[in-house]
């Protein structure tokens, strides 16, 4: 074993060679040095504001529902390391995969009966719009290449996801002009509970139609739109886009990366609306945040046009698709999620947020408080200095990662009411000094 590195030294060769997400190279903002985790506390190498250890207010971007360190994970890891980390999976298969495949398809809605288990949630909608891109192609009908979406969205940092995420407003607009042109609707009305905008509603109806003839796909994300602005739209657009899916001959795909296993209240938030999509893809809290794994699933009416084409097999293949050690871990953290009362908890972390936040709205420059499900956002009406608010945030001893104008939070179910109201406090802070 190398000797350990100072922080100073470890941070320096940090700033040299490491290239973080969303950032320069060299990095220019210091980050936080993590020795360990457990439950829901990140230990920090050198203290921060004064605080040795921080309650994650993440979730490590919304996939550790479990905490940190927990026992049944590690004991699921360790076990099949003991048997076997990687084997390919192309001529081969191993239980834990089609375990976990038989499972998902025993959660999911309606009759999504075939599974793709892919590296991450970006590559999950690329097989997603593979998928249906070829579906039409092995139809015999290749002018259907385009996809549909509303604004507002993110899917990923990968191609075609990028060209599905907001193509003005988001993260990927240095790619305008090189990305495919996707047909975009309005942002979807804003508030979970709102009712149905029918003006809106016969907009989206009148795009499928119009474009029914070169969609292949529609493809949002069901409920709650996460990094393109953690909006919330109510569930009855869902079952607009269904219908019209329906009537005009095109794919609907649900983008549940970060809604799925619970998170919004609902095992998937498809189940707000009772609607099932052609296409679903998950990702995030599938193993618990141990390992990077997604899946992507899709129904026999899919699966059997992709196999009557030309080419009869779904052209995509990771090196690490379907990995023992990360399958095995899904299928633990699946069950470990559905073996307990996850549903009791995530309201009581919605009670929690609510009573928490709610001081949040009287703050200047506070735009709008809103909380669904295991998910609390405020929102500024200004771009947030994110250093000075990560900084307010960490005095109260939370971990949180605002961006743009939004402070917000996404903690593991098993946050306690005590770390519930810290979260609280932490985003109430990091409003005011954002």
């Amino acid at each position: 074993m190398p000797d350990p590195l100072s922080t100073a030294e470890l941070l320096e060769l940090d700033r040299r060679h490491v290239w973080h997400p969303y950032g320069p190279m060299p990095g220019r903002q210091t980050p936080l040095v993590v020795e360990s985790a457990s439950g829901v506390r990140l230990r920090l190498a050198e203290p921060v504001e004064g605080r040795a250890e921080l309650v994650d207010g993440m979730s490590s971007w919304w996939s550790a529902v479990h905490g940190y360190n927990h026992p049944v994970l590690n004991e699921a890891a360790g076990a099949q390391l003991g048997r076997m980390s990687h084997v390919m999976f192309g001529g081969l298969t191993h239980e834990p995969a089609v375990r976990l495949a038989r499972r998902l398809v025993e959660l999911t809605p309606g009759d999504l009966e075939h599974v793709f288990l892919a590296d991450s949630g970006s590559v999950s909608v690329e097989v997603a719009l593979k998928m249906c891109l070829q579906y039409w192609r092995s139809l015999g009908r290749p002018a259907k290449r385009r996809l549909l979406t509303w604004r507002g969205g993110y899917h990923g940092d990968t191609w075609q996801p990028m060209s599905v995420c907001d193509p003005e407003g988001g993260m990927h607009r240095l790619w305008s002009g090189v990305l495919a042109e996707q047909v975009f609707a309005p942002v979807p009305p804003a508030g979970f509970d709102a009712p149905l905008d029918e003006s809106y509603a016969v907009g989206l109806r009148r795009l499928v139609r119009e474009h029914a003839d070169e969609l292949a796909a529609v493809i949002v994300e069901p409920v709650v739109q996460g990094a393109g602005g953690m909006r919330f739209h109510s569930p009855a657009y869902l079952r607009v886009l269904r219908e019209a899916c329906d009537e005009y001959g095109v794919l609907l795909v649900f983008d549940e990366i970060a809604t799925g296993f619970g998170r919004t209240g609902r095992l998937f938030a498809a189940d707000h609306a009772g609607v099932t999509p052609d296409v679903l893809c998950l990702g995030k809290a599938l193993t618990g945040g141990y390992l990077t794994m997604a899946a992507t699933l899709c129904t026999p009416r899919v699966a059997e046009g992709i196999s009557r084409g030309e080419v009869p097999v779904l052209a995509h293949g990771p090196t690490f698709m379907g990995n023992p050690l990360a399958a095995a871990v899904a299928l633990a953290s699946v069950e470990l999620l559905t073996g307990r009362d996850w549903a009791a908890e995530v309201r009581r972390i919605e009670r929690g947020l609510r009573a928490h936040l709610a001081p949040a709205a009287e703050l200047p420059g506070v735009r709008d408080v809103r909380v669904l499900g295991a998910i609390g956002v405020v929102q500024l009406d200004r771009e947030i200095d994110m250093a000075a608010a990560t900084r307010a945030a960490a005095r109260e001893g939370v971990w949180l990662r605002p961006f743009r104008d939004l402070i917000y939070t996404m903690p593991p179910y098993v946050t306690d009411d005590a770390d519930l109201a810290r979260i609280g406090a932490a985003v109430c802070a990091a409003a005011r000094e954002g």
